[in-house]
């Protein structure tokens, strides 16, 4: 069964960084692709990011390119978003999610979600 849990989201202010963890299950990073997302309230779902195991490509969308980043720690199952220089509007509820298809930040694409993890920023 696959598994996605993310952690790490908290309360910080504006200009400070957090590091969001995403730990999966069920399945081998080398053949998916994993996702970051996150929605504000009153707004759709965005991507942001995404890395793939098969060839690690990393993709950042515009809001996010420069300061945030993707890792992994592979031999626990984890991925990470480090978030540097947050804003306000990095407000939202952030998700991880799993591909088998390309690393885009095409909502469809992903089979399976995590739960989320609340990032509240304060000016």
């Amino acid at each position: 069964e696959v598994q996605l849990v993310e952690s790490g989201g908290d309360l910080v202010q504006a200009g400070g960084s957090l590091r969001l963890s995403c730990v999966y299950s069920g399945f081998t990073f080398d053949d998916y692709i994993i996702g970051w997302f996150r929605q504000a309230p009153g707004k759709e779902r965005e991507g942001i990011s995404c890395t793939s195991g098969s060839d690690n490509t990393t993709l950042y969308e515009d809001p996010v390119k420069g300061r945030f980043a993707i890792s992994g720690d592979f031999a626990e199952n984890t991925v990470y978003l480090k978030m540097n220089s947050l804003k306000p509007e990095d407000a939202a509820v952030y998700y991880c999610a799993a591909s088998y298809l390309e690393c885009r930040p095409s909502e469809g694409d992903y089979y399976y979600w995590g739960q989320g993890t609340q990032v509240t920023v304060s000016s």
